[in-house]
C-alpha cells in the first residue's frame, strides 16, 4: 500500500484532499439520488380501488401521501457530508505535517541531554527523510567534532607535562632565591588548569541516562561530604524526587558548595519545591561579587581578582562546569549577591 503513496508531502497532502473532495461528492450524489422524487426511498402512491370512482373524495381513513423532500433538506445534508469529509482530511494532513518537525523536536532535546543518543528513524515523505539523515549527520560531526577535541587536548596535556616535569627538576638545582619559588608556583598553577581542564571535558563527555532522582537524599549526601572534611554545610527544605542526570547534578552541587566554603567559609543549602519547578539555592558567608562582574564570572577561567582569592584555589572552571551540569538538567544557574552579605547560587530545575 505505501509504494502507492507519494513520495512528497505536497503529493500526500494533494492526494487526500483530491479524495476527501470526491468521496464527499460521491456521498452527496447518493444522497441527492436516494432523496430525490421517485428515487428508493420515495414512497410509491396506492393504487386507486375498482370500486371508487376517480371523481369522489377519498375515505378519511385513507393513508395519506408523504409530502416529497424539500430540496434545502438535501442541500443541508450534502454540506455537512462535504464539512465533515475535509475535516477529516485537514486533521489527517495537519498531523502528517507536525509529525516530522515533533520528531526532529525530541531528537533536538535528546541531543542536548546526551550526544550518544540513537538517531533518528528516516522514514515518511522525502521531506521528512532528507531532514533525518541531515540531522543525524549533524548528530554524528559534533560527536566526532568533541571527540577529536577531547584526543587533542588529552595528547597536549600529556605532552605538556613533561617540559613542566623537567622544569621544575631544573628548579630545583637553583640557589634557594624567590625567582626559582615563583616559577614552581607557576608550573603548579599550569599543571592545575591542565587537569581541571581534563575534569572539565570528561565532564562534558560523561554520557547518563535520564531517571527519577531523590533530590533530598542527593543535597543530604553532597552536604554530609562537605562536613566529613571539615567544612560548615547545612540544609534546609523538603524536596520531592525529580527527572534528571543524577551525576551532572551532583557535580553541579559539589561545585557550588566547594566554592562557597572556598570563598565564603561555610554554606547552607535550601530547597524550595514547587509544583512547576525546584529551587536550590546555595548561599556563602563570603564577600560576593561586584555586580558589574556576576554574568563573566560563570566563563571558563576567570577569576575575580577583587573579591576572590588566588592562593585559594582553582582555577576559574568551578562555575562553567557547575552552570552546564545546570543546562544538561534542563535548567538555569544563576548568581546574586545577598543583602546581607555573600553570595547565592540559585539553581531552577523545571518539574514538566
Amino acid at each position: 500500500m505505501k509504494r502507492f503513496m507519494p513520495d512528497t508531502v505536497f503529493g500526500r497532502l494533494f492526494g487526500l484532499v483530491v479524495l476527501a473532495v470526491l468521496a464527499s461528492h460521491i456521498l452527496v450524489f447518493a444522497v441527492f439520488i436516494n432523496l430525490a422524487p421517485g428515487g428508493p426511498s420515495a414512497e410509491r402512491p396506492a393504487p386507486q380501488s375498482s370500486a371508487l370512482r376517480p371523481d369522489r373524495a377519498q375515505p378519511p381513513d385513507a393513508p395519506r401521501r408523504p409530502p416529497p423532500p424539500s430540496p434545502l433538506n438535501g442541500m443541508l445534508i450534502g454540506l455537512l457530508i462535504q464539512f465533515i469529509a475535509v475535516t477529516v482530511a485537514a486533521w489527517y494532513g495537519a498531523r502528517m505535517l507536525a509529525r516530522p518537525i515533533q520528531q526532529l523536536a525530541t531528537a533536538a532535546e535528546r541531543l542536548g541531554d546526551n550526544l550518544s543518543s540513537p538517531p533518528i528513524e528516516e522514514q515518511g515523505p522525502r521531506e521528512a527523510r532528507r531532514a533525518s539523515r541531515v540531522f543525524n549527520r549533524m548528530q554524528d560531526n559534533i560527536r566526532a567534532q568533541i571527540e577529536t577535541r577531547e584526543r587533542f587536548l588529552a595528547a597536549v596535556s600529556h605532552d605538556l607535562r613533561t617540559p613542566l616535569t623537567r622544569m621544575k627538576l631544573s628548579i630545583e638545582s637553583l640557589a634557594d632565591t624567590g625567582v626559582g619559588e615563583r616559577l614552581r608556583n607557576d608550573i603548579g598553577e599550569m599543571t592545575s588548569m591542565l587537569d581541571a581542564t581534563l575534569s572539565y571535558l570528561r565532564g562534558e563527555a560523561l554520557d547518563e541516562a535520564w531517571q527519577r532522582i531523590d533530590i533530598q537524599s542527593l543535597v543530604d549526601s553532597v552536604a554530609e561530604d562537605a562536613q566529613e572534611n571539615g567544612y560548615q554545610v547545612s540544609v534546609s527544605g523538603q524536596a520531592e524526587p525529580i527527572e534528571g542526570l543524577p551525576h551532572a547534578l551532583r557535580r553541579c552541587l559539589d561545585n557550588l558548595v566547594d566554592n562557597a566554603v572556598r570563598y565564603g567559609e561555610a554554606a547552607t543549602l535550601s530547597l524550595t519545591d514547587g509544583p512547576s519547578s525546584l529551587v536550590i539555592e546555595v548561599r556563602d558567608k563570603g564577600p560576593g561579587i561586584p555586580e558589574n562582574r556576576i554574568a563573566q564570572v560563570m566563563e571558563p577561567f576567570v577569576r575575580i581578582e577583587d573579591s576572590r582569592n588566588r592562593n585559594s584555589g582553582g582555577v576559574g572552571l568551578g562555575l562553567s562546569i557547575a552552570r552546564d551540569a545546570a543546562h544538561r538538567n534542563r535548567g538555569e544557574l544563576s548568581l546574586r549577591n545577598a543583602p546581607g552579605g555573600g553570595l547565592i547560587a540559585r539553581v531552577t530545575l523545571p518539574r514538566d
